[in-house]
């Protein structure tokens, strides 16, 4: 058997930058091991299948697809930036003729849409909620989002950028550290400054995943439809400039929308085409 392949980097403009998805272009079924298999021999953060919903429907002229996303470890029930490759394969190499796709995933009907050289996806917003904050650094706020299962740490406004960039996280000792199942993703953010001497973010931020087998994802979609909604009560803004400062890094455009939902604006690079034979 055959499967198209492709290595998309997302939420950059360069190659190389931004968080890297595998996507792979399923024409017929495949065996449900199969997809964890192969999620976990791509060994990136995420592997997203795009599979036909109906025996007709083409991945050029169809505008509806089912879609999962796996970590090489187990299938998550939402992946932002594999969301955006997926898009990204479907309009750049398929030469998909619709100005707006939908997938059909674990999270509901998630929507992509082209807008000259970056692509908007139509995520849900999560809320969060307080919880008590403990540790060394200076902690300003601390939440939670019960839809999502992940931990939002703010740090204090007193911080520069740079200390977040630094900060220096182990994140396999989070899983001992955490075992009720209530917590698979941990965010640290951080307030945006004037200071920034290219671009003025309004927040930045990083994330860990070890419990889905990843231990610092480079650019997260799904952390930011956290994130979105909660730096916008914050600042009182609905339109807003965000970067994910890891070693990679990356950048988005988080819109709100007035239905409740996301619009998460990012660009793509096309970085490996090929075959998995097996």
């Amino acid at each position: 058997m055959r499967v198209a392949v492709f290595t998309v980097d997302a939420f950059t403009a360069e190659p190389f930058g931004g968080n890297p998805a595998a996507v792979c272009l399923l024409h017929g079924d495949l065996d449900e091991d199969m997809h964890q298999k192969i999620a976990s021999e791509m060994n990136l953060s995420e592997t997203a299948f795009i599979r036909k919903l109906h025996t007709k429907d083409d991945f050029t002229k169809s505008s509806c697809f089912g879609l999962r996303w796996f970590t090489p470890t187990n299938e998550v029930p939402l992946c932002g930036h594999a969301t955006l490759a997926a898009a990204a394969v479907l309009f750049n190499i398929q030469k998909n003729m619709n100005s707006s796709l939908t997938f059909v995933t674990l999270s509901g009907e998630l929507k992509a849409k082209q807008e000259k050289d970056h692509i908007v996806l139509d995520l849900p917003l999560y809320s969060t909620y307080p919880q008590t904050a403990v540790g060394h650094m200076v902690v300003q706020d601390l939440r939670y989002s019960p839809d999502t299962k992940k931990l939002l740490v703010r740090l204090s406004d007193t911080y520069e950028r740079s200390v977040l960039e630094k900060l220096k996280v182990n994140a396999q000792d989070l899983v001992p550290a955490e075992k009720t199942g209530k917590v698979k993703g941990l965010i640290l953010t951080l307030k945006g400054s004037l200071s920034e001497k290219h671009k003025n973010y309004d927040f930045y931020s990083r994330y860990f995943a070890p419990w889905n087998g990843v231990l610092e994802d480079p650019v997260t979609g799904s952390a930011h439809a956290v994130l979105g909604s909660y730096w916008s009560q914050h600042l009182g803004k609905t339109e807003m400039l965000a970067c994910q400062c890891s070693h990679r890094g990356g950048e988005m455009k988080i819109s709100l929308q007035s239905d409740g939902r996301v619009d998460i604006t990012g660009q793509v690079v096309i970085v490996l085409t090929g075959n998995l034979t097996f």
